[in-house]
């Protein structure tokens, strides 16, 4: 090989004119490419650690209002016994107020029908009073007379 000034000249020529040319058509393209890839590459790790971040907020939200729900729950359960509580105490209220009023009623009723049974019971002993006296003495007593004794009688008992 044989090695000139020329062949250098010409070779230096070439590669400044290679170099201009990469620098005036290439380099600006190539840079901007490579600029962008760089932007993107930044946006890209921004959003990850923005969604890292986020994902961060959303767990620790979720975790309150599971913790809220929790708590609701919790206060809704004891409003609910407490309820249930009051209803069992009111109809355990109701339940002995009818006892009372049917006790009552029941007590009522026993002392009518021992009122009715007396005044029969009277009635009974005074007709037999009144047929034991008119047997002992042996006549009958007139009607007036023996409306007065039952009724005396029957007030005497």
């Amino acid at each position: 090989m044989n090695l000139s000034l020329y062949t250098l000249l010409g070779q230096i020529i070439t590669f400044g004119v290679l170099v201009w040319f990469i620098k005036r058509f290439l380099w600006g393209p190539l840079l901007g490419v490579l600029e962008e890839r760089r932007t993107r590459i930044a946006d890209g790790l921004a959003a990850a650690e923005r969604g890292q971040r986020e994902q961060k907020l959303a767990q620790e939200r979720a975790t309150e209002v599971l913790h809220e729900a929790k708590q609701r729950a919790g206060e809704i359960i004891a409003r609910a016994e407490r309820r249930a509580t009051e209803i069992l105490e009111e109809a355990k209220a109701e339940a002995q107020a009818e006892g009372e009023r049917l006790l009552n009623s029941a007590r009522a009723e026993i002392e009518r029908e021992v009122s009715k049974v007396k005044e029969d019971l009277r009635g009974q002993v005074v007709q037999l009073a009144v047929r034991g006296a008119a047997q002992v003495l042996e006549r009958e007593v007139d009607e007036q007379a023996h409306d007065q004794l039952l009724n005396r009688l029957a007030a005497e008992l």
